[in-house]
């Protein structure tokens, strides 16, 4: 099993502890006054999406986490599982909505999306940074109201809702950053 050392202790790094996947969202150094330089670490639990605190001493060693990204088509939503598919060995892999969360919001069929695995078993997805939705529902805008900043709620295709400037009508292409969850631009067909 491969294990990295403090000096190696980075934002990013994806370890294991106690058999259990995490992401290292924080590392900061800490050198007392006396004795061994300290490791303060926030990891964030890739299944329960928890954080935690841990400090380590200087020649400590954690394992790396068995984790995979592999691509995956999302085929379809059944229920509860969003089933999605490896463009590469075709195996397919259900994933329940707690494990998709909010990236239910951006998924069309046929999407190319990151498929986050740990051992061998779907614990997270990563839609693109970008999605182009349509527009299914919004209230008309009011003619004349052009002053800045005016937004409205609007209802995509995917059943989810975003708040987009008032100048957006139904049918609309919109763009929509997966990041932050915010309105980017109109699309042209």
């Amino acid at each position: 099993m491969v294990t990295y050392n403090t000096s190696e202790f980075r934002k990013g790094l994806k370890v294991q502890i106690d058999g259990e996947p995490y992401l290292m969202v924080e590392c900061t150094f800490v050198k007392p006054g006396k004795g061994q330089g300290l490791y303060k670490c926030k990891l964030r639990h890739l299944i329960r999406n928890i954080i935690i605190d841990r400090t380590y001493r200087s020649g400590d060693t954690l394992e790396a986490a068995d984790i995979e990204e592999v691509q995956a088509q999302f085929l379809y939503r059944q229920g509860d599982q969003f089933i999605f598919m490896n463009t590469e060995t075709y195996e397919q892999y259900e994933l329940s909505s707690q494990v998709v969360d909010e990236n239910w919001k951006y998924l069309k069929e046929g999407m190319i999306c990151q498929v986050l695995l740990f051992n061998n078993t779907p614990i997270g997805i990563t839609p693109p940074n970008h999605v182009v939705l349509r527009v299914e529902y919004c209230e008309p805008s009011a003619r004349g109201n052009t002053a800045t900043n005016v937004t409205k709620p609007c209802k995509v295709e995917t059943g989810a809702e975003f708040t987009v400037p008032a100048f957006i009508e139904i049918g609309d292409l919109i763009k929509i950053d997966t990041r932050t969850g915010e309105y980017v631009e109109r699309v042209k067909e």
